[in-house]
C-alpha cells in the first residue's frame, strides 16, 4: 500500500510540474529573467511539491502504465498551454501598445534584441513589456497567479481529460490584448496625430523649412512627455489587464 501511494504521489508531481513547465516557462513572468533551466526546474518541482501536498489529489489518482501517463501528461500540457494563452495574451498588450507608439514616434526602424524570445523586438514594445511585469509583481500579481493555479485544479482536475473548451472566451482574451493595448497609448496617439497635423500644415505653408527632421525629436520628446504624464491614471487600466487573466481563465471551462 506505501509503494501505491508513493507512485501515486511521484506521478501526481509529475503531472502537476507538466501543467506549470507548460504555464510558466512560456510566460513572460519568468522568461525574462533568464533563469538558468537547473533553477527553472528546481522551482517548477518545489512548486509542485507543494501544490500536491496542499490539494492532496494524489490520493484519489491512480495512474498505472507509460501509455496512460503519457496520455495524462499530454493532457496537462494542453491545459498548462490554454492558461499560459491568457497570461501571454494579457502583457502582449504591453508590446502592441508598444508597437504602435514605434510607429508614431519614429521609432519603427530600430528594434532590440527581447530577453525573453532572443528575437528582434520594438524599442517601445519592450520597454512597456517590462514595465508591465515590474508592474504586475508590484501589485501582488504573483500571489494572484498562485492562487489562480491552485483554483485550475478544482474546475480542471488533475490529468481529467479536456471535454469542453470555450471557444468564446479564448477569442474575448485575444482580442482584449489589442483593445488594451490601443487603449494604454491612446492619449500619446492622439496627440502625436495632432502633431502631423499641425507639422504637415506648417510645411504648406513654409515649404523651405524641413520638417522632416525638424518632426523626428519634436515626437520622440512629446512622446515621452505625454507617457510620463498619463502613466500616473494607468493603474486601473493595468489592474483590467491583469484580472483579465483570471477571468479567462474561470470561463475557459
Amino acid at each position: 500500500m506505501n509503494l501505491i501511494a508513493e507512485s501515486d504521489w511521484v506521478v501526481g508531481v509529475l503531472l502537476i510540474s507538466v501543467r506549470l513547465a507548460a504555464l510558466l516557462l512560456a510566460s513572460p513572468l519568468f522568461s525574462l529573467a533568464r533563469l538558468p533551466a537547473r533553477i527553472s526546474v528546481l522551482f517548477v518541482l518545489v512548486l509542485a511539491v507543494l501544490i500536491n501536498d496542499s490539494l492532496d489529489q494524489y490520493s484519489g489518482l491512480s495512474v498505472h502504465g507509460f501509455g496512460p501517463l503519457l496520455k495524462a501528461a499530454c493532457m496537462e500540457l494542453a491545459v498548462g498551454a490554454l492558461l499560459a494563452f491568457g497570461v501571454n495574451c494579457a502583457f502582449a498588450a504591453f508590446s502592441f501598445g508598444g508597437r504602435v507608439l514605434d510607429l508614431q514616434m519614429g521609432f519603427g526602424v530600430a528594434n532590440l534584441v527581447n530577453p525573453s524570445t532572443n528575437e528582434h523586438a520594438p524599442l517601445m514594445g519592450t520597454l512597456l513589456l517590462v514595465v508591465g511585469v515590474m508592474t504586475f509583481f508590484l501589485l501582488n500579481g504573483h500571489h494572484w497567479l498562485v492562487r489562480g493555479i491552485l483554483h485550475s485544479f478544482q474546475w480542471l482536475p488533475l490529468g481529467a481529460p479536456l471535454v469542453s473548451i470555450s471557444l468564446p472566451a479564448i477569442l474575448r482574451q485575444f482580442g482584449l490584448m489589442f483593445s488594451f493595448g490601443f487603449i494604454m497609448v491612446a492619449p500619446v496617439v492622439v496627440v502625436l496625430l495632432l502633431m502631423d497635423v499641425a507639422m504637415a500644415i506648417a510645411s504648406r505653408s513654409m515649404p523651405q523649412m524641413n520638417m522632416f527632421m525638424l518632426s523626428m525629436p519634436l515626437k520622440i520628446m512629446m512622446g515621452f512627455g505625454v507617457l510620463a504624464l498619463s502613466a500616473p491614471y494607468m493603474r486601473n487600466l493595468l489592474q483590467r489587464i491583469f484580472e483579465s487573466i483570471f477571468t479567462y481563465w474561470g470561463g475557459l471551462v
